[in-house]
């Protein structure tokens, strides 16, 4: 008996078995029938994103903006006659869509056909094409740059997707591009195409505030093609940077592009070179190694250095100045600079050595990239490590600018270390509220950039950058002649430069342009680069009231008051009043003799170096031809 029912049991189950795998595997076979059906149903799916974000400038005006455009396409499934019809109807509302060019792009497909992308439609075009049956429209936004070339390597572009591709567009993409909805379209039950639409996420895009300021772009962009043009160079940069906030007011190169046609352009135009582009600095870099000197104690403002009367050598190699017929003797450290001589920025350094010149350029964060938001950013060449056992003749060269390579970006924040009075602050393209500058930033004293500033304003009122001044204004700035590397090797024509800013305004800012590779019209800093500072600082300090000045002008003479930088003079000026013995006191052999013969006086020298003595005293009337004894000294070197 148990074991009939113990059978009957198990019978019962293996029936019930049955009958779940039997109803499970029609519920599969169902689902996948439906799924293939669905499949079938459907045969299109985009992502859509909104309008993307604008760009504006620092006071609003518009650089990049948005205007719909359409997407037109159909399912040529049924070529039937109403079919054909109904693309006759559409050649008739966009004329530009022929009916033969239609006919032709639906002949041999049965599936999804483009029939044109990106077409402006008007209102009324749009609502006519929507009444048309199998003829699909999506909405998109083009971007669009109403300024054209004006900013365009800084704002970059988008592609086909409107996805960022270059300069801000790319960097700031996800702001800018926002979150998008999925569109799908299906065939419902009868056939028909239908489409819906769903939305990841209520997050929208964001507009992005520059802190470039369009009008100083501007500006800033037509003196910059005029030199480049004038002067028949390769291609040239400039820009402009709040020396406090490190926020970007302007900054380009040319030849430049359109970016709302941007695939006719080659690369090397698209991108901005001024941050993705390394060259060597020339003597630019010398205010660094002063700088360097004169915070490590190595020499102070008025140190003298013997200069070889202009020609050294250093190893087996010579060590010149730009021009042969300078033969410097003694200058002074801010007379070096002044004159830019090569001769006696090599002093500086063999008196600092390299891990201390070292030291200072990681403080300056030269060979490091900024952080600047453009994509591709060059952190430059240094190739010597602080405690790296540094030749002479490599030491020379690195110390006026030969030998390492920057970028423009990286001296224009230099420079702005200087201006601001020793803080180092970040170059950012993005407008902010409040000021970068922190008080842990500091990175040299007070002390040395006052000093250093003093050198510049003499260096461009009295040396190398006399191109550079401006009529009321103190402008402190240096020049650049470097060579130029070229593509194989070598070096081939020059880069010229100039990098200064005004002194005793209410903001402070730097600006710096250089021209590479000027093949007409001259190749020194002073001829082919100040006169570009000099009109945009000019532009900034005339036409911008909030960058309203406090010159020191002193109008009966008709001359800058330097303040402190004009009563250090170099020690080959000496002011004396006629008839009268001047004072020959710190002046080198060359200056003493020049001097001297002026004043039509004998002279009866001892010693080697400068004067420390002179037996008739200044401001002696002078009776007939005298004989004036003086005393040749070494002068003594801070430690």
């Amino acid at each position: 008996m148990k074991n009939r029912i113990f059978f009957s049991f198990m019978v019962f189950c293996f029936l019930f078995a049955v009958v779940i795998s039997k109803a499970f595997y029609i519920q599969v076979i169902n689902k996948q029938k439906l799924l293939a059906y669905a499949k079938s149903q459907f045969f299109r799916e985009v992502k859509e994103y909104p309008n993307r974000g604008n760009i504006l400038d620092r006071n609003g005006s518009p650089l990049a903006i948005n205007v719909h455009v359409y997407n037109l396409f159909t399912i040529p499934k049924n070529k039937n006659a109403s079919f054909y019809s109904q693309l006759k109807s559409l050649s008739k509302i966009v004329p530009e869509l022929t009916y033969p060019k239609l006919k032709s792009l639906v002949q041999k497909r049965n599936k999804y056909t483009w029939l044109a992308r990106k077409v402006t439609l008007s209102e009324n075009q749009f609502k006519k094409i929507k009444k048309l049956d199998g003829i699909f429209s999506e909405s998109h936004s083009q971007r669009v740059y109403p300024n054209r070339e004006l900013m365009a390597q800084t704002l970059g572009f988008v592609g086909i997707d409107n996805t960022g591709l270059a300069g801000i567009e790319f960097s700031l993409n996800k702001e800018l591009k926002g979150d998008y909805q999925v569109v799908k379209y299906i065939h419902d039950a009868k056939g028909r195409p239908i489409k819906y639409e769903t939305r990841s996420s209520d997050e929208g895009v964001a507009d992005v505030q520059l802190a470039l300021d369009k009008e100083i772009q501007g500006t800033l962009e037509s003196y910059l093609k005029e030199a480049v043009e004038h002067h028949k160079a390769f291609r040239g940069g400039a820009g402009v940077m709040d020396a406090e906030t490190g926020e970007i007011l302007a900054i380009a190169n040319y030849p430049t592009f359109d970016p709302n046609k941007a695939s006719d352009y080659s690369q090397d135009f698209r991108k901005l070179a001024f941050v993705t582009d390394p060259f060597e600095p020339g003597s630019i870099l010398k205010t660094i190694t002063v700088t360097s000197a004169l915070e490590h104690k190595v020499a102070k403002a008025e140190t003298k250095f013997f200069c070889e009367n202009g020609k050294m050598r250093v190893q087996n190699h010579w060590v010149s100045e730009a021009e042969s017929h300078e033969k410097f003797e003694w200058l002074t450290v801010g007379d070096i600079l002044k004159f830019s001589s090569n001769v006696g920025t090599t002093k500086i350094a063999f008196s600092l050595k390299y891990p201390k010149l070292r030291q200072t350029f990681d403080k300056f964060k030269l060979a490091q990239k900024t952080g600047i938001e453009v994509r591709g950013e060059s952190k430059g060449i240094l190739s010597y490590k602080e405690n790296d056992k540094v030749r002479p003749l490599s030491l020379s060269n690195i110390s006026f600018g030969q030998g390492i390579a920057t970028t423009a970006i990286q001296m224009l924040r230099s420079y702005s270390v200087i201006a601001n009075g020793g803080y180092l602050v970040r170059p950012t393209l993005l407008k902010h509220e409040k000021s970068q500058l922190k008080p842990e930033n500091r990175i040299i004293s007070e002390s040395t950039a006052k000093k250093i500033t003093k050198m510049l304003v003499n260096a461009v009122h009295n040396g190398t950058g006399t191109n550079a001044i401006i009529p009321h204004y103190e402008v402190a700035g240096k020049t650049g002649t470097a060579q130029r590397i070229a593509t194989r090797g070598g070096y081939e024509g020059y880069v010229a430069s100039f990098i200064g800013f005004p002194v005793n305004v209410n903001k402070k800012f730097v600006v710096m342009a250089y021209i590479d590779h000027p093949t007409a019209n001259g190749y020194y800093g002073n001829v082919v680069a100040a006169p570009i500072v000099k009109k945009i600082t000019q532009y900034i300090l005339y036409k911008k009231k909030d960058f309203a000045q406090f010159a020191k002008y002193d109008e009966k003479s008709n001359k800058t008051n330097l303040d402190e930088v004009q009563m250090q003079q170099a020690a080959t000026q000496k002011a004396f009043a006629p008839g009268y013995m001047p004072n020959f006191i710190g002046l080198d052999k060359s200056s003493c003799l020049k001097l001297a013969q002026e004043i039509n006086i004998e002279l009866d020298t001892n010693g080697f170096g400068i004067v420390t003595r002179q037996s008739i005293p200044a401001g002696t009337p002078l009776a007939g031809n005298s004989n004036l004894k003086i005393q040749f000294e070494a002068p003594t070197y801070a430690e």
